[in-house]
Parts: C-alpha cells; structure tokens; sequence
C-alpha cells in the first residue's frame, strides 16, 4: 500500500475545535512534526479537511 508523509506547517491556535481534533488525530502536535500515514481513503478526508495546516508528500520507505 502506498504512504503519504503529512506535516503540519501552520499553527492550530484560533482554528476550530474540529479541525484541532483532527489534527491530533493524523498524530501532528507541533508546528514541523510529521507522521507517515497509509493512503486511505479515511487518512485522506482526514487531510482534505485541514489541508490548510498541513502538507502532504509521497513518503520515501524503501527497505534496504
């Protein structure tokens, strides 16, 4: 299954309680944390809702 790497580049102060959750939810705390997520359809609505705090990018996980 294919990953994405998502990471929160804006900050969470003054959003709405919804979108702070769900941030939380992805595993995002601080502004530059990051978290490697399957690409679901339910990590990706999760995504299109604060896709104004985040960034997404195929995640690099090749096994050596």
């Amino acid at each position: 299954m294919a990953k994405i790497k998502v990471s929160l580049v804006r900050s969470t102060i003054g959003t709405l309680p919804q979108h702070r959750a769900t941030v939380r939810s992805l595993g995002l705390r601080k502004i530059g944390s990051s978290r490697i997520h399957d690409d679901t359809p339910v990590i990706l609505g999760m995504v299109r809702h604060v896709s104004h705090l985040v960034t997404v990018e195929k995640a690099n996980t090749e096994v050596k």
